[in-house]
């Protein structure tokens, strides 16, 4: 019994580097993999038709979607295996494979998530016998906390007022947007001027958001400010891209993670952040502040509370218990005049 026990550990041991940068980041890329592991050309043409139908209309859940599937086909091509005919039994030492590479559960988790979705399309177009991920165990999350990095109010503060004071306009307005929206980074890099307006008296920004869906979001008096000074020293471009290089081109990701960092050490912060950290923060201090849960979660967009909840900090928090209104509300009256009756 060890003996099959240390076999299977073995097997599951990842040659393939599970971490890093991804082997696909593109659908080209992805399919070029494919051919690699062997997937028949069914495969790949059912495999495109998945990458632009459901919830993968967005761009950026498409190629979410890419990396996560590319880690698996990987994997499989590494031992010979055809993602086309793949056994619950390979499923199962990938799955091994991925915590053995201490991936957070939250990532394991949206990878075989990812992968089971596209083997219930491939099965459906009968380019797959089975979705071997199928029942597969999923670890469990951690529902308890998030495990961002996050900012303090006052290091929030210091930020944007360092920002204002030595910063460009352009990032000024970016880390007020990226705050005062708790929005995702690409949803605000792909931020389009054209999407801003008003509603009832709201100066507001459209954001697409995951799932291809458009939300819309109020602007306070302070980022508006910051946007507008923004816009005005790009002399009030009426449309195209928010945030813009100095050549014209949109922002990436990898600009905002070092630049969030680097104003955030000026600014005193000494632990690495991200540009979740901005959006992380936001909902932890308006929960701590004491809004309704389901007005935070709508905030968010969270499509489950108990996402929210991963970010009340101060959920423990004595001062909080409803104890002590319940009790004013049934407590007679004569005890009410004497609290210390006994």
């Amino acid at each position: 019994m060890a003996v099959g026990v240390e076999v299977v550990a073995s097997a599951a041991s990842a040659s393939v580097e599970l971490r890093g940068a991804p082997p696909a980041r593109t659908p080209h890329e992805l399919a070029s993999l494919l051919r690699v592991a062997g997937m028949p050309e069914a495969g790949l043409r059912a495999t495109a038709m998945w990458l632009v139908s459901g919830r993968r209309e967005s761009p950026h859940t498409r190629i979410a979607y890419v990396r996560d599937v590319s880690w698996w086909v990987s994997w499989c091509a590494a031992r010979g295996c055809v993602p086309a005919t793949a056994t619950t039994a390979a499923a199962d030492l990938y799955i091994a494979a991925l915590k053995e590479s201490g991936l957070a559960r939250a990532s394991i988790g949206r990878r075989i998530a990812a992968v089971s979705s596209w083997y219930t399309y491939l099965v459906r177009e009968q380019c797959a016998a089975i979705n071997p991920f199928e029942g597969a165990e999923r670890p469990r999350l951690d529902t308890q906390a998030s495990r961002t990095r996050g900012l303090s109010r006052d290091q929030v503060t210091a930020i944007l007022r360092h920002a204002a004071d030595h910063e460009s306009a352009r990032t000024y307005a970016l880390l007020w947007l990226m705050f005062a929206t708790a929005g995702r980074i690409s949803s605000i890099l792909d931020a389009r001027i054209e999407q801003l307006s008003q509603d009832r008296g709201h100066q507001v920004l459209d954001l697409a958001i995951k799932g291809g869906q458009v939300k819309r979001f109020a602007i306070p008096p302070a980022a508006l400010a910051a946007v507008q000074r923004y816009l005005e020293e790009r002399e009030h471009p009426r449309d195209g891209l928010l945030f813009v290089s100095r050549t014209g081109r949109r922002l990436g990701q990898s600009y905002a993670w070092k630049l969030v960092n680097r104003v955030a050490r000026a600014a005193g912060v000494t632990h690495a952040i991200s540009p979740h950290s901005f959006r992380h923060s936001a909902i932890t201090i308006a929960l701590g502040d004491g809004r309704p849960l389901h007005v935070v979660q709508d905030f968010a967009g969270h499509a489950d509370p108990r996402t929210t909840r991963r970010y009340d900090r101060a959920r423990d928090s004595l001062d909080r218990s409803p104890a002590y209104e319940l009790a004013a509300m049934v407590t007679p009256e004569q005890d009410q005049e004497h609290p210390q009756r006994h």
